[in-house]
């Protein structure tokens, strides 16, 4: 599956014609939303769609896992993201007959998904079987400036004479969820009449509904009010039931004369507050919104665009696809990650339901080092609702038989949910890895006072998990035994090199902390024994090496497992064409694992390490998994295979925009699109930090003329700009420096005096590697495109 060949613009996605096969695809390409309310791309008439889809960031129903053979410690009930009460519906009717563009006839269509103003435009102009001709206009946002709030402007002109127009603003809870084979029968009845009805109330222009989930018990309230501007006489009526809410508006309007619906949004939920809490939280919301008004909620949407811009934006000369796809990955994770403001960032962001809306790893590892540097504000707000989760986690590790916490592998709101174990209970590289984003916190930004309020704590507890997990042989070595690692085709393994790396890191990390806050380190109990116990374990961890191959294997052993039989008709992906345990037993990686290491523990590996070690994992790597591309982009930039690290950029930049994966149409994915940025300023910009000093080191592919990347560093926004023969740093806005390691020097760089040093050359130490057949990136130019952009 593929979609449409969007054209190529450099701050907009563009949809040109009719594209009803796929609606899937686009209706999650052109989702809005802030990290606390989502909506779906769907068209404003609402038919057809593919998936409706309003979502509340951590609103959600529970079910039941049950297993055939159950187990001590498996989790005994799931989570899945809620469709809630649909608000963005309007429906139109010309002289009685519903606009919908299956019939009739679509004269022409286009949306327009803008980057720097936050909306997503519609125009089309559509004849109806009965031979009215009308043009619909609407424009939609969520707004980031307001969290609760989502607005739309909805315009209907008569192009060819006198006509009856009808147009219904709705509220819908409890739409057909879609009929997707092989899913869980038990989400399926979850989220079958999730909502149940509670209150309605009208208003003066619109409606308030009132629902709480059946099992989670969550209480939610969606209210919409109304601007109308009619050149005309014009009347109104309001309508509630338990499910539904209707504002309707009729006029007779002459061609050319438009009738204007201004639809204010708004939204709210608790799982502790009353009902006339929530409703009131939404009326004040939506009384928010009428004050400021259409023209302001645009005017400030567009300035706090332009003020993420300011310090985030990537530009890349002579890649106009990889340009466009940049901006898009960078708008869509400030959506994902704005006001989440005490929820969860999902893996989907609230764009679909795929993962059941399950927040994983990823969002730590892919994500948040890209907010930090961009939007340090959203991801404070991501890692602090990790850090509620913390008594769920002492309680899981206490489940397991283990001190300290243990962080879910997936979940909504903090309890692990997964059924599939190995990843489930023995992923543990999942406590590092949000330590990791705490640590990179503190030293992009310079403040530790994130880490006093609830960080240390997270160190504290996920490094007594490590000492709980780990042991020393009888020669002092440390391991850690029975783990599952990034490569979920290898697991329950001894020894992953990846996760015993990050667990040393974790108690470094938590050494140093309790070292910075005393009085957090006495608060819960911690010993200058017990740091000592961090200390020697981290100095003593067992990384295993093949002497004889000169790479690392990635766990115990590895690299004597059996080679994967790639001459026997083999068919991707694996995991729905071969069973587990052959996986399990053979040297067949599914996404970056040993690699993954090379990028984030790099200073653990010399430069030779890391070419022997990526030439070898590369030929064994199949990418079953979205993540892998950008990890392989990297490390392949790093040691310098430039082409290569460029087409797997490409498809890790188009995974969504090209539907490479073949689900888009279930949700964008989120650390994919990250994994755009870091696979450019990562790996062509050669960000790395040094000494709490960012350090880069750049090497451009032939095929593009010039990389520029602004980051936030200690507060402080810095330009990083490469061309094929300088790299220049230039400091932005008010007076200041900032020291900054180019390549192997340290330079200071001063407001107004930009320090330009010559490229170097990153030259390969071996050839370029080869892939698995049929798993070789594939440059943008050989990607699918089906159906060709208009001009």
């Amino acid at each position: 599956m593929t979609t449409p060949a969007l054209p190529v613009e450099p701050w907009c996605l563009r949809e040109q014609g009719e594209h009803g096969e796929y609606l899937g695809q686009l209706e999650s390409l052109f989702a809005l939303s802030n990290g606390h309310l989502g909506l779906r791309g769907n068209l404003d008439e609402g038919e057809p769609a593919a998936q409706h889809g309003t979502y509340l960031a951590g609103f959600f129903e529970e079910h039941p896992l049950p297993y055939a053979e159950a187990g001590y410690g498996y989790p005994e009930s799931g989570q899945t993201i809620v469709n809630v009460t649909n608000g963005k519906l309007i429906r139109l009717l010309v002289d009685d007959e519903p606009f919908d563009m299956r019939y009739g006839e679509v004269v022409s269509h286009e949306r327009v998904l803008d980057l720097r103003a936050g909306t997503l435009r519609r125009v089309t102009e559509w004849i109806s079987p009965a031979g009215r001709r009308i043009i619909v206009r609407s424009t939609r946002m969520v707004s980031f400036t307001h969290r609760a709030v989502a607005a739309i402007d909805y315009e209907v002109e008569p192009v060819d004479g006198r006509t009856r127009i009808i147009v219904q603003s709705m509220l819908v809870a409890n739409e057909e969820p879609p009929d997707h084979p092989g899913d869980d029968p038990r989400v399926a009845a979850a989220l079958r009449d999730p909502l149940v009805p509670i209150a309605q109330d009208v208003e003066q222009d619109g409606v308030v509904l009132l629902h709480r989930t059946r099992a989670s018990e969550l209480t939610m309230g969606a209210g919409m009010d109304h601007d109308i501007e009619c050149p005309n006489q014009y009347e109104v009526e309001h309508e509630a039931r338990e499910d539904w809410a209707r504002t309707s508006v009729v006029t007779v309007l002459e061609a050319g004369q438009t009738l204007r619906v201004v639809k204010h949004l708004a939204y709210g939920w608790s799982a502790t507050r009353s009902l006339h809490a929530v409703r009131d939280q939404v009326a004040a919301a939506l009384t928010s919104a009428r004050y400021a008004g259409w023209d302001t909620l645009l005017r400030d949407q567009r300035q706090y665009l332009d003020d993420f811009w300011s310090v985030a934006d990537v530009e890349v000369e002579g890649d106009p696809i990889l340009q466009q796809a940049i901006r898009f990955s960078l708008f869509e994770l400030l959506q994902a990650g704005a006001r989440t403001e005490g929820r969860a960032i999902g893996a989907k962001g609230l764009t679909g339901t795929g993962y059941d809306g399950h927040t994983f790893w990823d969002i730590e590892g892919f994500v948040m080092p890209v907010l930090i540097m961009t939007a340090p504000e959203a991801a404070a707000h991501a890692l602090r609702w990790r850090a509620s989760t913390l008594p769920l986690a002492r309680a899981r590790a206490r489940t397991l038989g283990l001190k300290g916490a243990t962080f879910p592998w997936r979940t909504i709101r903090g309890e692990e949910t997964s059924a599939y174990w190995p990843a489930g209970t023995a992923a543990f590289h999942v406590n590092a890895d949000i330590v990791r984003a705490f640590e990179a916190y503190r030293f992009v930004t310079g403040d530790d006072s994130l880490e006093r309020e609830c960080g240390a704590e997270v160190h504290i507890e996920t490094a007594r998990l490590w000492m709980s997990l780990g042991h020393h042989d009888r020669d002092g070595v440390w391991h850690i035994q029975g783990v599952t690692g990034p490569d979920e085709y290898t697991a329950v393994i001894d020894c992953n090199v990846f996760t015993n790396l990050m667990a040393a890191l974790n108690l470094r990390v938590a050494d140093n902390a309790c070292g910075r806050h005393p009085e957090v380190a006495a608060a819960h109990g911690v010993t200058e024994d017990e740091r000592a116990a961090w200390r020697t374990a981290a100095d003593a961890v067992h990384v295993p090496y093949d002497e004889t191959l000169g790479v690392h294997p990635q766990c115990e052993q590895f690299t004597t497992y059996a080679e994967w039989d790639f001459d026997s008709g083999t068919q991707y992906p694996l995991m729905l064409h071969a069973p587990y345990f052959q996986l399990y037993r053979t040297q067949v990686i599914k996404q970056a694992d040993l690699v993954l290491a090379l990028h984030w523990r790099g200073r653990m590996f010399t430069p030779e390490e890391k070419a022997r070690n990526l030439d070898y994992y590369e030929r064994r790597t199949v990418r079953d998994s979205s993540l892998s591309a950008t990890t392989q982009a990297v490390v392949c930039a790093e040691v310098g295979h430039l082409d290569l690290a460029h087409a797997y950029l490409h498809e890790t930049a188009l995974v969504d925009l090209r539907d490479l994966q073949g689900n888009t149409s279930q949700g964008l994915h989120i650390a994919s699109l990250a994994g755009t940025w870091s696979a450019l300023v990562d790996g062509f910009g050669g960000l790395r930090d040094h000494n709490s000093r960012p350090q880069v080191s750049p090497a451009l592919p032939d095929s593009v003329r010039r990389l520029s990347f602004r980051i936030l560093w200690h507060g402080t926004p810095i330009k990083v700009e490469a061309t094929h023969e300088t790299v220049t740093c230039t400091l932005l806005g008010e007076d200041g420096e900032l020291d900054v390691r180019i390549y192997d020097e340290d330079v200071t760089v001063r407001t107004g005096h930009p320090v330009i040093r010559p490229m170097r050359e990153r030259v390969p130490l071996l050839p370029a590697p080869t892939q698995p057949p049929g798993r070789a990136p594939r440059p943008a130019g050989r990607l699918p495109r089906t159906i060709p952009a208009e001009k």
